[in-house]
C-alpha cells in the first residue's frame, strides 16, 4: 500500500469546526520551544491540566521532515481504472469479507444505531489502513505541534493540536500511545484529532474511546461521523450504469441530479443492461474517465457524505465501488474502452487552459473541480463532447 498517496487523501478530506481562540493560533512567534511555551500557556488557561501539557508537550521538538513531506506531497495522477484496480484488489475484497464476517453482530448494532452498512465502513477501513494493518508511527503530538508552527494552515492545525491534548485529557489515549501518520492522523479510519473527539464512539463498552486499537470503536466511530455528513439509511451511495451513445453528455456532472426516472428515460440502464428503477430517487450521473470509460449514478449518500469524507473523486468513487463489490457486485466494466490521457498531458491541458484564462489551480496533473469546469467549458467551445474529460481532440484543439 502506498501510504504516502492514503495521507495525502485523507488530509484534502478535513471537514471543519468552529476553532476557539482562533486570534491566538500565531505561527513561528519567536523560535519553536517558545512558541511551544506559549502555547502550554494558552492550554492551560483552557483548563486543561498541568499533567496533560506536561506529557503530551514535554519533549516535543520541531520536525522538519513532516514539513518537508507536506510540502511535497504527491498529487493523485492515475486514472479511476487503475486506482481501484490497485487498490480493489481480489486480496483486499477477500479479506473486507472475513471482517464482515467476524464483526457481523457489530456491524448489526451500528446499522441500527446509525443506518450505515458494515460494506461502506469496511471498504473505508480497508483503504486507510488495511483494516488495522498499518496505523503509523510518528508522533502525532510532534506532527501536529510542527504543523501548527508552520505558516501555512496555523489555525487547522491549531485546533488538532489542542484536540489531541483534550483526548489525553479525556484519558481515551495516552500522549504515548498517539502515533500515527506523519501528518497527524489517528487510529483504523485515519481519524483527525478534531474528529476523534467529536465523533468518538465507545463501542466496546470499556470506558474509553480507543480508535487505534479496538476494531468497534473505530468501525462506530466512522458510522457516526458519516451519519453527521448527512447518510440516508436504507439509501444505495453508488452503482454502475450503462449509458447510451447519444446521451446528453453536459448531464453527467457531480453538481446536477435528475431522478431514476429521467436517467431511465434517456436510456441510462444497469450495469447487466437492464431497466433503472423509475422512481423519484435523485442521483448524479458520474463519468470518471470520460464518455468512453465507466459510468455510474451516484445518490446522495455519495454526493454528501463520500465527497466529504474524501475531496478526491476518484479516491471517494473507489471507496463506494469496493463497499459494491462487497455488497455483491461485480468488477467493474472498463465502458468503451477509455485509456485516459497520461499525467504528463493531463499537467499539459491545466497549462493551455491556464493560458486561455482559467484558474485551474495548481498545475499538478490532478483533475480537481476547476479543471474539469475548464474543460468542460472548452469542450463546448470547440463543439466536442461535453463530459469534463480531457482527450486528444481537446489537447490538439487548445495547442
Amino acid at each position: 500500500m502506498n501510504r504516502k498517496i492514503l495521507t495525502t487523501l485523507v488530509v484534502v478530506s478535513i471537514i471543519g469546526f468552529a476553532l476557539p481562540h482562533a486570534a491566538s493560533a500565531k505561527c513561528r512567534t519567536g523560535n519553536f520551544q517558545s512558541w511551544l511555551s506559549d502555547i502550554r500557556r494558552e492550554a492551560a488557561s483552557q483548563g486543561i491540566s498541568k499533567r496533560t501539557i506536561n506529557s503530551a508537550l514535554s519533549g516535543i521538538r520541531y520536525d522538519p521532515d513532516v514539513v518537508r513531506r507536506d510540502n511535497a506531497q504527491g498529487v493523485f495522477s492515475q486514472t479511476f481504472l487503475q486506482f481501484a484496480g490497485r487498490m480493489v484488489s481480489g486480496h483486499r475484497l477477500k479479506i473486507g469479507a472475513k471482517k464482515l464476517r467476524r464483526h457481523a453482530s457489530i456491524f448489526a448494532r451500528i446499522k441500527r444505531r446509525y443506518g450505515v452498512p458494515g460494506q461502506v465502513i469496511t471498504a473505508f477501513w480497508g483503504l486507510e489502513t488495511d483494516f488495522g494493518a498499518f496505523l503509523g508511527k510518528s508522533s502525532t503530538l510532534r506532527s501536529l505541534a510542527t504543523l501548527a508552527y508552520d505558516c501555512r494552515r496555523t489555525e487547522l492545525f491549531h485546533k488538532e493540536l489542542f484536540s489531541a491534548l483534550r483526548i489525553v485529557e479525556r484519558g481515551d489515549l495516552s500522549a504515548r500511545q498517539m502515533r500515527g501518520p506523519w501528518a497527524g492522523e489517528l487510529g483504523q479510519l485515519q481519524f483527525l484529532p478534531s474528529h476523534y473527539l467529536h465523533f468518538g464512539v465507545d463501542m466496546d463498552g470499556d470506558g474509553r474511546v480507543d480508535l487505534l486499537n479496538s476494531a468497534p470503536d473505530a468501525l462506530a466511530s466512522a458510522a457516526k461521523y458519516m451519519k453527521s455528513l448527512g447518510w440516508r439509511a436504507s439509501e444505495p451511495w453508488l452503482q454502475e450504469v450503462k449509458t447510451p451513445h447519444n446521451m446528453d453528455w453536459q448531464q453527467a456532472d457531480v453538481k446536477i441530479q435528475h431522478s431514476r426516472a429521467q436517467w431511465a428515460k434517456w436510456g441510462v440502464r444497469d450495469a447487466r443492461g437492464r431497466s433503472l428503477k423509475a422512481d423519484s430517487l435523485k442521483a448524479s450521473l458520474i463519468l470518471p474517465m470520460g464518455k468512453d470509460g465507466p459510468a455510474f449514478l451516484a445518490y446522495p449518500n455519495f454526493t454528501k457524505v463520500y465527497l466529504e469524507w474524501n475531496h478526491s473523486l476518484t479516491y471517494s468513487i473507489t471507496a463506494g465501488y469496493f463497499a459494491t463489490r462487497l455488497a455483491g457486485a461485480k468488477k467493474v466494466s472498463n465502458g468503451r474502452g477509455a485509456n485516459g490521457l497520461p499525467f504528463k498531458d493531463i499537467k499539459l491541458v491545466q497549462r493551455l487552459l491556464q493560458k486561455h484564462g482559467f484558474d485551474v489551480g495548481k498545475i499538478d496533473g490532478i483533475l480537481g473541480a476547476k479543471s474539469r469546469h475548464a474543460v468542460k467549458t472548452m469542450q463546448k467551445k470547440y463543439g466536442l463532447p461535453i463530459d469534463a474529460y480531457p482527450t486528444k481532440a481537446l489537447l490538439e484543439r487548445l495547442r
